[in-house]
């Protein structure tokens, strides 16, 4: 079965791909490499020959902008003529920086709405209608109903979230489009962190990190000086905001088990927390990274950073009582596993 992977050179598409691989899925990667690196999808396939010991395992990449229809067109039209032909897509293309979004408001309409838009509409020409989509917990806002459950309030803060909330609904009229059966899943991620064990890949941030973890880990080496621990007065136990940090493969193989749940329909769309349902705070998440790595992080406390939530923790029942998967690994193994990668990789994929 072929699987087509936008944005699959990421730091979540380039994990996904990795346990597509290992479960015998062919792929394609459509990636545009602008917050993506070439070398990432070079080492998932190093990973993969070093483990099953197979030579002749292969991705097909194609550099390309799915904002670019022809490209997208070209790849359903190559394995067509193959005979065969792409069943699936597993979607990750797409902006993600929650401060880019309220600076660029247009760039992130364009490229992830737009972009979203004619992927759906090249997968229909040629009766694709299988997608996983890489949805957000940012659609929730500012939620007093915790944990968060599928059908808590969706209201965005940033254009980001917008973004994703716009493509969920884009989905789901689609989904309700009569004449065809498509089978859709939303997967609304929390805080992905850690890297592969293997250390080989794992997250490359370009520039200064916008996410706490990979902050983390370049404080502890040496690049960053200190890490900005945003309010030291929200209600919490030690008055740090508290978040669910999920291991990046558990999120890998999350996509995997909800796209072998569509393949159980004709015609579905399901909404689904991707999260352990655990709350961390961030003193917490240094204290632990600090143990199990015994490093000491520089930090200090700034006030409160506008546009964050107090709590944001998943309610994960659906998922587990849908798909056949729950998060494997815990949060010393995620500061294990995403130190190993800082360490042998200490410049990224640089």
């Amino acid at each position: 079965m072929r699987i087509l992977v936008p944005g699959g050179a990421g730091f979540i598409g380039s994990h996904t791909c990795l346990a597509l691989l290992e479960k015998g899925y062919e792929i394609t990667v459509i990636d545009s490499y602008i917050n993506s690196h070439k070398k990432s999808l070079q080492r998932v396939l190093d990973i993969v020959k070093r483990n099953n010991r197979v030579k002749n395992i292969s991705i097909d990449i194609e550099i390309a902008d799915i904002r670019d229809e022809k490209a997208v067109e070209k790849l359903f039209i190559r394995y067509k003529d193959l005979g065969n032909p792409i069943k699936a897509v597993i979607h990750f293309a797409g902006r993600k920086s929650v401060q880019e979004s309220v600076l660029d408001p247009l760039l992130y309409w364009d490229v992830n709405v737009n972009g979203s838009i004619n992927l759906l509409r090249v997968m229909d020409k040629y009766n694709c209608r299988t997608i996983v989509f890489s949805s957000s917990a940012t659609i929730y806002g500012f939620s007093n109903s915790l944990p968060l459950k599928e059908n808590s309030e969706i209201k965005p803060i940033n254009p980001y979230g917008r973004t994703k909330v716009a493509i969920e609904q884009i989905l789901n009229d689609t989904y309700n489009n009569q004449t065809d059966k498509w089978k859709i899943a939303n997967l609304r991620y929390f805080n992905p962190i850690g890297a592969h064990s293997s250390g080989i890949i794992g997250e490359s941030p370009i520039g200064i990190p916008n996410n706490i973890f990979p902050y983390i880990t370049q404080v502890a080496a040496g690049i960053l000086d200190q890490l900005s621990i945003f309010g030291q007065d929200w209600p919490t136990l030690d008055g740090t905001c508290v978040r669910d940090y999920i291991h990046v493969m558990d999120l890998a193989e999350g996509h995997i088990a909800a796209l072998e749940y569509l393949n159980n329909f004709e015609k579905k769309l399901v909404n689904l927390n991707l999260g352990t349902g655990l709350g961390t705070s961030v003193l917490e998440l240094i204290d632990t990274f600090e143990k199990v790595n015994n490093v000491k992080i520089s930090k200090n406390f700034a006030g409160r950073r506008i546009g964050d939530s107090c709590k944001v923790v998943a309610d994960n029942c659906l998922a587990l009582s849908c798909l056949n998967w729950s998060p494997k690994r815990d949060l010393e193994k995620m500061c294990l596993d995403g130190w190993k990668w800082q360490i042998l990789n200490p410049r990224g994929y640089d």
